[in-house]
């Protein structure tokens, strides 16, 4: 039995990589190469040429760091938020609690087809449109919304006697927040901190509307712009969602042992 369940893992695994692998393959293969032998064959050599080509192309340069900036704020931002609104209504037990999160899990449930307009009005009203702030503003409040509901039913089961033992020390709700709820949250909010930075690293179609400027677009909308433009063969279009996809990767692998700690900690809680 163990031995069919470590089957169906590897071939699921491998299910999953070859995509990767396919990219990877015709990303350092040219051309030539590729119309010689499709997309499993092996390259004669390695083709760089591809990539460098794409690089200046988009100025790649460029949308690497507005994902980055865009990415990294909304996950930073988004995570405190939720600590905020989650502290109020799982600790905090405001009133209308039920009715409160209820809303944010609607508001996860909105498709962002939706919200286009009134992002795009507001945006124009307040002078924003077109700049990275806004997206940030819009993608800190839409992971926020998420962030909310799920801390919320987390710190609902917090033990209230370290609240209380830190009260009788003379913390404030601040001190509480920070000092202990935080800390002991940490593999919780690690996760999410992780998910957010994905999650908006990854995003199109709001910044496609959002950001129209060539120096404010992201890396997803410069590729599929480019894209869009039919103006790249195969081997370019894989090397371009190759440079997408190594800045999420390479992300994902230096947190990779905090988002593991902190999946098992909640799990063990």
């Amino acid at each position: 039995m163990r031995r069919l369940v470590v089957g169906v893992l590897v071939v699921l695994a491998v299910v999953t990589l070859f995509p990767f692998l396919l990219v990877l393959l015709n990303a350092f293969k040219s051309p030539r190469d590729y119309t010689a032998g499709g997309p499993l064959s092996l390259p004669d050599a390695l083709y760089f040429r591809g990539i460098v080509d794409f690089w200046v192309r988009v100025d790649f340069g460029t949308k690497l760091f507005n994902s980055t900036v865009i990415a990294g704020s909304v996950a930073v931002a988004a995570v405190v938020v939720s600590i905020l609104a989650a502290y109020a209504l799982g600790i905090g037990r405001i009133k209308g609690r039920l009715w409160i999160v209820a809303i944010f899990l609607l508001a996860n449930l909105m498709p962002q087809e939706v919200l286009v307009y009134p992002l795009y009005f507001l945006a124009k009203e307040a002078d924003l449109y077109d700049t990275k702030l806004a997206v940030i503003i819009i993608f800190t409040a839409i992971q926020a919304a998420f962030g909310t509901y799920l801390l919320s039913s987390v710190l609902s089961t917090f033990p209230r006697e370290i609240v209380e033992a830190a009260r009788i020390d003379g913390a404030n709700r601040w001190q509480v927040l920070w000092r202990v709820v935080v800390p002991i949250s940490w593999p919780t909010l690690s996760v999410l901190l992780v998910f957010f930075f994905i999650w908006t690293w990854n995003e199109f179609f709001l910044p496609m509307i959002m950001l129209v400027s060539n120096d404010n677009q992201t890396v997803p909308v410069a590729l599929g712009v480019l894209q869009g433009q039919r103006l790249m063969d195969a081997t370019a279009q894989s090397a371009s969602a190759l440079l997408g996809i190594i800045p999420a990767v390479v992300f994902f692998l230096i947190f990779q042992r905090t988002l593991t700690r902190g999946i098992a900690v909640g799990a063990v809680k």
